[in-house]
């Protein structure tokens, strides 16, 4: 697929999220007078079971009662995905900073769309940069195609003219979940890490 194409389809993903989210996308508040999670009943997410950057299998009930920050990448990215996660986990340190209580209330989760390339022992060296908390995980073509659908997430190969090496096209969504596999919210992850951090700590309780 070209990168033109995979460009296309992202942006028509794109849109067809922010339609089918626009009306949880402005929280409204409830009867008790507190906001609604913005991706309140959205359809995101689901039961899996993949491998860790440790080589032992990981699945989503692991994580039954914290909140989860979820973003698809992958670690041969030359820049959106380091950008992003090291956003996203300086955002997650200072709202673990401002409440240590955090630390043990949020999971922080890496899931690669390159599966052929990102061993457990190439993500592990990969998540160790970003936060000590972070957790890579990997599987085959198949695992990481049906994860994906069910968050929503669309990537494809380009290869470049002349490019020794395949780039990998993909949606860039960050996640936040509840302590029950809801989704909450979508993470900024292209605001300033205190955007972020003020983010988490609005939904983590």
């Amino acid at each position: 697929m070209s990168g033109r194409m995979m460009n296309k389809l992202l942006s028509v993903f794109s849109a067809a999220l922010l339609m089918s989210l626009l009306a949880a996308c402005n929280p409204a508040a409830s009867d008790n007078g507190k906001a609604e999670a913005p991706l309140a009943g959205a359809k995101i997410g689901g039961s899996f079971t993949l491998t860790n950057q440790d080589g032992g299998k990981t699945s989503e009930t692991d994580f039954a009662g914290k909140y989860q920050i979820i973003y698809f990448g992958y670690s041969y990215c030359p820049d959106v995905c380091p950008v992003d996660l090291q956003r996203l986990m300086q955002g997650l340190a200072l709202a673990e900073k401002h409440d240590p209580s955090l630390v043990e209330k949020v999971q922080p989760i890496f899931i690669t769309i390159d599966p052929e390339r990102d061993q457990p022992e190439q993500l592990k060296q990969y998540v160790s940069a970003f936060h000590p908390r972070l957790i890579g995980l990997t599987g085959s073509v198949s695992e990481i195609a049906e994860v994906a659908k069910k968050y929503l997430i669309i990537y494809g190969k380009r290869q470049d003219d002349g490019a020794s090496e395949y780039l990998m096209d993909h949606s860039r969504q960050a996640y936040l979940f509840g302590p029950t596999g809801e989704p909450i919210a979508l993470l900024s992850y292209d605001g300033t890490p205190q955007q972020i951090a003020d983010e988490i700590k609005q939904w983590v309780k």
